[in-house]
């Protein structure tokens, strides 16, 4: 099959090209896709999107108008797709429902760490040959109570690394699992309780019209002063104005966010010489207690390798007319 392979970065074509080992033609495209550019998919089959990418009602029928009969996803999320309309134009959408579920916790607990005991100031106060230690000073996260919304496969393993420091766990989930919750000592309770227990609160929950602006006034109202957010999901969970005004107000002790609400045409990008327009990105790298991270929690050798692996297999998987139904999304 012909694939046009929109939003392609060397790291993920490289991966891609191994686990295709020539089996379908890919063609590879820097620029994102939009209702603008899919008609460049004209003459393929699929298509191949990633998170920042926008498969909307017009692009789709574009899509449609053109005869491509599959997405493939390049994550586990598809908020960035219009999938009633998808499947009422009879196009198949498949993610990648999992991939290295480490890469994501491991790089949570890398913000929090870093955060927390100032290592990237260290790090580039050292290199000015400055070696005071004068506003260095973090907290143990041993014993503190960490809260975790969303119990997923990169929900849990970040909950059992916090664990491991010994913390106290709290956890959030639509589907909770009890049986796993008791075995590694983590205790589901409301989403009020969460926000005022917590001393640490990490979002790893899927992008829905419910958890939209998750993080809001009324829910930071709840937490404690304190409290630091980590944010490695999707940007939108967080209401971004009111975090800038708790920020400012110093109702939230820190951040650290990998993903942000308006990232697109922003993140992937080496904007050094332009600078942003957003004003509101802007504002959050002003905040010496803000981490900023370009979405880079799932760039680990592993998580690239399943994530090309798991999307050729969906390719040729639909080409012999297999079943898709572990991967294919339905709403």
């Amino acid at each position: 099959m012909k694939v046009a392979v929109y939003d392609t970065h060397r790291f993920d074509r490289e991966a891609l090209e191994f686990a295709n080992n020539s089996r379908h033609e890919l063609c590879f495209l820097e620029m994102r896709f939009t209702e603008m550019t899919a008609i460049l998919a004209q003459g393929c089959d699929a298509v191949c999107l990633f998170v920042n990418d926008r498969a909307d009602a017009g692009a789709l029928k574009i899509l449609k108008d053109i005869k491509v009969k599959l997405i493939l996803l390049r994550s586990a999320g598809y908020n960035h797709v219009d999938i009633k309309t998808a499947l009422q134009l009879e196009i198949s959408v498949v993610n990648v429902p999992s991939y290295s579920p480490h890469a994501v916790a491991e790089f949570a607990v890398g913000l929090l760490l870093s955060l927390n005991r100032k290592i990237h100031k260290a790090h580039n106060r050292v290199h000015d040959m400055n070696f005071s230690l004068e506003g260095l000073v973090g907290f143990d996260v041993y014993g503190k109570t960490v809260g975790v919304i969303g119990t997923g496969r990169i929900g849990k393993n970040f909950c059992q690394i916090m664990r491991g420091f010994g913390c106290r766990v709290l956890a959030a989930d639509t589907y909770p699992d009890r049986q796993w919750a008791t075995k590694n000592k983590v205790s589901y309770v409301d989403r009020s309780v969460l926000f005022s227990e917590s001393d640490i609160l990490s979002l790893h929950t899927p992008l829905t019209s419910e958890t939209r602006h998750i993080i809001n006034p009324s829910s930071m109202a709840l937490m404690k002063k304190n409290i630091i957010l980590i944010n490695t999901g999707r940007g939108a969970l967080i209401d971004t104005h009111a975090l800038i005004k708790a920020l400012k107000a110093h109702l939230v002790s820190g951040a650290c966010l990998d993903v942000y609400e308006e990232e697109g045409g922003i993140f992937f990008n080496d904007l050094s010489e332009s600078g942003i327009a957003d004003d509101d990105l802007a504002r959050l790298l002003t905040f010496p207690n803000v981490l900023v991270t370009s979405h880079q929690g799932f760039l680990t050798h592993e998580a690239l390798n399943d994530i090309a692996r798991t999307t050729i297999e969906s390719l040729t998987l639909f080409e012999a007319g297999g079943d898709l139904n572990k991967v294919i999304v339905t709403i």
